[in-house]
C-alpha cells in the first residue's frame, strides 16, 4: 500500500505531522479525523519527494535568510502565542512555514537550544547576524514581563520600518548611480566607436575643422591612447575606497564625509535620526533602561560617525548627565532630536516624545527622497543630453564647413 505524508492539528491546536500507509488520501483523512484531528494536508510520499527534489534544484532555495524572513517569523510566533500555542510549538511551526530553508534551519537551531535548557533570549543571541541586539533585548524584557507576544510584534514592526527606510534610501541613491553609469557608458562608446569613424571621414576631405569639432577629435584621440590607464586608475580608486572602508579609521573618515555631502548627507542624517529615536523609544517603552537602550542603538546605527556620537551620549548619561545635553551641544543628528529629548526628560515622557520625533523625521525623509527624485530626472536629462548634443553639434558643424 502507498505511503502518505500528512499535516494536521490535534484537539489542543498543536501541529502534528507524519506518515501513514493507506489505500488512498481519503482513507488517511478518515483515520486522522477519527482521532479528533483537523486535517490540513495529505500528499503522496513519492510526489512529496519529487517536489522536494524540484525545490532543491531551485536556486532561490539556497539563498541566505534576510531581515524580511526574520520579521515574518517573529510576526508568526507572536500571532501563535496570542492564539494560545506554547513557545516551542510556535517556533516549530514557524520553522515549517519559512520562505527559505536557511531561515527554517535557524528556527530549528533556536528550538534545539531552548529544548537543551537555554532561554529564548540566549537562543536568539547565538545568531547575531539574523537577530539584532535590540531584538534580543526586547525578547529578554518580554520573557521577564510575560508579554513576549507584545514585544515580538514590536520587534517585527521595527524591523519592517528599518527595512522600508533602507529600501527608500537605496532607491534614492541607486537611480542616479545607474544613470551616471549609463551616461559614462554612452560617452565612452561615442569616444571609442563613433568619433574615430567621424575623424577618418573628415580628415579624408582635407578641410580645416571648426574648433568645437577639433576639440572633440583631440579628446577622442587622447582617450584612445590613455583610456586603459584611466580605467586602471578608476578601478584602483574603487578598490582603495573599499579597503579603506573596511578599516575602522578609514570607515570613520568616509562616514563623516558622507554626512557633509549636500542632500545625500541630509538623507543619512534623517534616516539615522529616525532610526535612533524609534529604536530607543521602542526599547524604553518595553522596559529596557536608558543606558542599555543607548548601547543597543549605538550598535544599530551603521554610520560610524553617528554611532560614536551615541557612545559619547551614553558616557555622559553614565556620568549622571542628561540625554538631551550632548545631543544639543554637539551632534550630527537633526537638531530637533536634542530639543525634543529635553522636553521628554523634563516631563517624564521620553519614549512617546521620541516616537513623535521618529514619525516627524520619517516623513521628512520620504519628502526629501521624493524631492531628490524630482531633481535628479531633469539633471540627468541635461547631462546626458549635453554629452550627446555636443557630439551632434560638432558633427554638423564639420559637415557645414565641408559644404563651404
Amino acid at each position: 500500500m502507498p505511503s502518505f505524508l500528512f499535516s494536521a492539528r490535534d484537539g489542543s491546536g498543536r501541529p502534528q505531522s507524519g506518515t501513514l500507509t493507506a489505500g488512498s488520501p481519503g482513507d488517511v483523512t478518515a483515520q486522522l479525523r477519527s482521532r479528533g484531528w483537523i486535517v490540513l494536508d495529505v500528499q503522496s510520499a513519492s510526489a512529496k519527494s519529487g517536489l522536494d527534489l524540484f525545490a532543491r534544484l531551485n536556486p532561490a532555495m539556497w539563498l541566505p535568510a534576510t531581515s524580511f524572513d526574520v520579521e515574518v517569523g517573529l510576526q508568526q510566533i507572536a500571532t501563535m502565542l496570542r492564539s494560545g500555542l506554547t513557545l516551542m510549538s510556535a517556533i516549530k511551526t514557524a520553522s515549517e512555514q519559512v520562505r527559505r530553508p536557511a531561515m527554517g534551519e535557524i528556527w530549528r537551531e533556536v528550538y534545539a537550544r531552548i529544548e537543551a535548557g537555554s532561554s529564548f533570549t540566549e537562543a536568539l543571541r547565538a545568531h547575531p547576524r539574523h537577530f539584532p541586539e535590540y531584538v534580543v533585548q526586547l525578547v529578554k524584557v518580554g520573557e521577564a514581563s510575560g508579554q513576549l507576544e507584545v514585544v515580538l510584534n514590536r520587534a517585527a514592526e521595527h524591523l519592517e520600518r528599518g527595512r522600508e527606510m533602507r529600501v527608500k534610501l537605496f532607491n534614492a541613491l541607486m537611480y542616479p548611480a545607474i544613470v551616471l553609469i549609463m551616461a559614462v557608458g554612452v560617452a565612452i562608446f561615442m569616444l571609442v566607436g563613433i568619433i574615430p569613424k567621424l575623424q577618418k571621414f573628415l580628415s579624408a576631405r582635407g578641410r580645416r575643422l571648426p574648433a568645437m569639432t577639433q576639440m572633440l577629435l583631440d579628446f577622442s584621440t587622447w582617450f584612445q591612447l590613455n583610456g586603459t590607464y584611466v580605467l586602471i586608475g578608476f578601478v584602483g580608486v574603487v578598490v582603495g575606497l573599499v579597503l579603506m572602508y573596511k578599516a575602522p579609521s578609514g570607515r570613520m573618515i568616509i562616514d563623516r564625509f558622507l554626512l557633509r555631502v549636500p542632500l545625500i548627507g541630509k538623507l543619512f542624517r534623517l534616516s539615522a535620526t529616525a532610526m535612533f529615536a524609534r529604536s530607543l523609544s521602542l526599547l524604553l517603552e518595553s522596559g529596557v533602561t536608558l543606558l542599555e537602550g543607548l548601547q543597543t542603538v549605538e550598535n544599530l546605527i551603521s554610520n560610524r560617525a553617528l554611532s560614536s556620537q551615541i557612545g559619547m551620549v551614553r558616557h555622559v548619561v553614565l556620568q549622571g548627565g542628561t540625554l538631551a545635553a550632548p545631543l544639543i551641544a554637539k551632534s550630527s543628528f537633526m537638531p530637533m532630536l536634542g530639543r525634543m529629548a529635553a522636553i521628554g526628560e523634563e516631563t517624564g515622557t521620553l519614549d512617546p516624545v521620541l516616537k513623535e520625533v521618529a514619525n516627524f523625521h520619517e516623513k521628512q525623509f520620504d519628502a526629501l527622497v521624493r524631492r531628490l527624485s524630482v531633481l535628479i530626472e531633469p539633471a540627468v536629462i541635461v547631462v546626458v543630453g549635453g554629452v550627446v548634443g555636443f557630439v551632434y553639434i560638432a558633427f554638423f558643424l564639420a559637415l557645414f564647413s565641408l559644404a563651404g
